[in-house]
């Protein structure tokens, strides 16, 4: 699994990488075949933002979120992939 942190309109600290790392790498645990995941980090006036594109096997999914708190924003980011890739996977396994 690859992942890329770009920040827009912010420095992106080694802290953060490491938060962003540990965070995605537990949707490993509900699908393995998680290939490329793209994050952006981004701070406009007040907001912190952070958005996801991950590439999975078949799909592409795309989550964002929107804080007073970079890594509050961060976490609710990866809540929202882990239950689309969880939707995607009951998906695939699907045999009616």
């Amino acid at each position: 699994m690859q992942v890329s942190v770009t920040g827009r309109h912010v420095e992106v600290t080694a802290a953060m990488k490491q938060h962003v790392e540990e965070k995605i790498g537990k949707l490993k645990r509900h699908f393995d075949n998680v290939t490329d995941v793209h994050v952006i980090l981004t701070v406009e006036k007040l907001e912190q933002k952070a958005e996801a594109t991950v590439q999975v096997s078949g799909a592409k999914l795309f989550a964002d979120d929107v804080q007073a708190d970079m890594y509050a924003a961060i976490d609710n980011m990866v809540d929202k992939l882990d239950r689309q890739i969880i939707k995607h996977k009951e998906k695939t396994q699907s045999h009616r």
